[in-house]
C-alpha cells in the first residue's frame, strides 16, 4: 500500500505531505482494488490548517466584495476549462457514471455564479432620520473561520455548496472531504490557487473522527456545515453549538413519490428510474419509497416499472452509456445487500433482486443491480431506515391522505414528489405536507443555487439551510449602527430609556 500514490492535504496555499502514522485506502469501486492511500489527520495538522485560515481571515475579510466575487469568476471558468478531468477523478473515486459526475459539477458551479453576486447580496439597510439628527445602518460581515465535512456521495457539489458563499462572504475555509474519495477536494484547491485566492484562505485536510473533533474542539472555527448521517449530523449539531459555534448539519432522508390515479404512469416510471437508480441510489435527494395512491394505480406501477429495473444496464461509471456505476465500497455494497435480506425476513415482495448481477471484467467490483419491493409496511426496517443504495421500497395507500399521513409520519423531512394532473391535490400537498424540498411531477426536487437546500425533521439540525440567501445569512453575522454627529454643545445627561422625539 505505501506504493500506491497518497493523496495530500492542502494548507496555506501549498501541498501538505501527510506525515501521519495513520492512512486509509482510496477504492476503484469499479475495479475493486485499492488506488491510492490519504492520510489522515490527527488534531496538530487540523489545528495548523485552522492556523492557516485565520492568519489569512483579516486581509481577506477586508478585500472589497466585488474582487473576492472575480476570484470566484475566475475558478468558475478554470472548473469548466478542467470538467472532464475532475469529472473522471470523480468517477474513479466514487464510481458514479461519468456524466452523472459532470452533472454533479455543474450543479456545484451554479452555487458559485450565485456566490458571484456577493457584491448586490451583501448590501447592507440604511435609515435615515430614525431620530433628530440620527440615522441607522445595518451590515453583514463574515464570522472568520469556518469548516465544511462533506460526505462522499457528492465529493464536488456538496463541498461547493458551502466554500463559495463562505469565501464570497469574506470568511475563510477549512475542508474535511470524505476520506472515501478524498481528490477532488485538492484538485478544487490548486484551481481556487490558479484563480487567484490568497494562500490560506482555502486549505483541506484529510480525515476521520479525530479530524472531525478537532474542527469542533478549536475555539478559533466560528462555523460549522456538514452533510452526512443524522446521528453524525446531529451529534455535530449538539457539540458544535455547546462551543458557541454556529452549526448546520444536514443529516438523512427517506423520500417518498406519491403518485396519484391519474399521474401518467410513463412519466412516472421515467421519473422514478432516474431518481431511485441513478448514482446507485446513493444520494440524500433519491426517492426511496414510491406510494401509489389505489390498488389499480399500484398494480400498474409494478407492472410498468419491474422490467425496467430488471433492464438497468449495471457497469463501470467511465462508461457513459451504464445507467448505474457501482457502490462506494464493499462494506456499503454488504450493508446494501443485508437490507434486502431483512425485507424479505419482514414479509415484503422482492419484485426485482439486484444481488446476482454480474459485470465482465469488473468481477471484482463492487457492483449491485437495481432491487425493487412491493408491500413494505410502514412498520419495516426497510421502510424506516435509510438504505442509501439502489432499493425501491412501494408504500400502498388508499387515498391522498392515507399517503400524505405515511410522509408527513416519517422522521426524515429532506425530499418528497407528488405525481398528479389535479392542480388541487398538488395545492394541498405542498401546503400540508412536512418536508423541506417539495417536487409536483418534479423527481428530485434539488433547489437552484438562488434558493436554499435543506430538509424538516430529522433531515436538518440548525437553523439555517444551505447556498442562496440561507447560505449567505449563515455565513455572516448581522451588525446595526447607530449614527449621530451632533453639532453645538451638549445639553446634558438623559437618564431614561432613549427614544425617537
Amino acid at each position: 500500500m505505501s506504493e500506491l500514490p497518497i493523496v495530500p492535504h492542502f494548507i496555506r496555499g501549498r501541498i501538505r505531505t501527510h506525515a501521519g502514522a495513520r492512512s486509509a485506502p482510496v477504492y476503484d469501486p469499479a475495479q475493486g482494488q485499492v488506488a491510492r492511500t490519504v492520510g489522515l489527520a490527527e488534531a496538530a495538522l487540523v489545528h495548523e490548517a485552522v492556523d492557516s485560515a485565520a492568519a489569512a481571515f483579516p486581509a481577506w475579510a477586508a478585500t472589497p466584495p466585488h474582487l473576492r466575487a472575480r476570484v470566484l469568476f475566475r475558478f468558475r471558468a478554470l472548473v469548466e476549462r478542467e470538467m472532464q478531468r475532475l469529472a473522471s477523478i470523480i468517477t474513479s473515486e466514487h464510481g458514479k457514471i461519468i456524466s452523472d459526475a459532470r452533472g454533479e459539477l455543474t450543479r456545484g458551479l451554479e452555487v458559485v455564479e450565485f456566490a458571484c453576486g456577493i457584491p448586490q447580496l451583501l448590501k447592507g439597510d440604511y435609515s435615515e432620520d430614525v431620530g433628530r439628527g440620527i440615522d441607522a445602518v445595518a451590515l453583514r460581515q463574515p464570522l472568520g473561520v469556518v469548516a465544511g465535512i462533506s460526505p462522499f456521495n457528492f465529493p464536488a457539489m456538496v463541498p461547493m455548496w458551502m466554500f463559495p458563499v463562505a469565501l464570497a462572504c469574506g470568511n475563510t475555509f477549512v475542508m474535511k472531504p470524505s476520506e472515501r474519495d478524498p481528490s477532488l477536494a485538492v484538485e478544487l484547491a490548486f484551481l481556487l490557487r490558479e484563480a487567484g485566492l490568497p494562500d490560506g484562505v482555502f486549505n483541506v485536510i484529510h480525515g476521520d473522527k479525530a479530524a472531525v473533533d478537532a474542527l469542533l474542539e478549536d475555539s478559533r472555527v466560528e462555523a460549522v456545515s456538514f452533510v452526512g448521517s443524522t446521528p453524525i449530523a446531529e451529534s455535530i449539531y449538539r457539540r458544535g453549538t455547546a462551543s458557541c459555534k454556529r452549526v448546520q448539519a444536514l443529516g438523512g432522508a427517506k423520500n417518498h413519490m406519491i403518485v396519484m390515479p391519474d399521474a401518467d404512469l410513463d412519466q412516472v416510471v421515467d421519473a422514478l428510474m432516474g431518481a431511485a437508480y441513478g448514482s446507485a441510489g446513493e444520494r440524500c435527494m433519491a426517492i426511496s419509497v414510491a406510494v401509489p395512491v389505489g390498488r389499480e394505480t399500484a398494480d400498474r406501477l409494478i407492472e410498468k416499472l419491474a422490467p425496467r429495473v430488471r433492464a438497468l444496464k449495471i457497469g463501470p461509471g467511465s462508461d457513459d452509456t451504464n445507467d448505474m456505476g457501482p457502490l462506494i465500497t464493499a462494506a456499503h455494497r454488504d450493508k446494501v445487500r443485508a437490507y434486502l435480506d431483512v425485507g424479505i425476513e419482514e414479509g415484503a415482495s422482492l419484485i426485482v433482486d439486484g444481488r446476482a448481477v454480474e459485470v465482465p471484467g469488473h468481477e471484482e467490483g463492487f457492483f449491485l443491480g437495481g432491487c425493487l419491493f412491493d408491500n413494505v409496511a410502514r412498520d419495516m426496517r426497510i421502510y424506516k431506515e435509510e438504505i442509501f443504495g439502489p432499493v425501491l421500497s412501494v408504500v400502498r395507500a388508499a387515498s391522498f391522505d392515507e399517503a400524505l399521513t405515511l410522509v408527513n409520519d416519517h422522521e426524515f423531512g429532506n425530499g418528497t414528489a407528488l405525481f398528479t394532473r389535479d392542480g388541487h391535490a398538488a395545492r394541498e400537498f405542498l401546503h400540508r405536507v412536512r418536508v423541506g424540498m417539495v417536487g409536483v411531477n418534479v423527481p428530485i426536487p434539488v433547489p437552484m443555487a438562488f434558493h436554499s437546500f435543506g430538509g424538516w425533521k430529522r433531515s436538518l439540525f440548525g437553523d439555517h439551510h444551505m447556498h442562496g440567501a440561507e447560505g449567505v445569512r449563515f455565513y455572516t453575522r448581522y451588525k446595526t449602527a447607530t449614527l449621530r454627529w451632533p453639532v453645538g454643545p451638549s445639553v446634558g445627561a438623559d437618564f431614561v430609556m432613549p427614544t425617537q422625539k
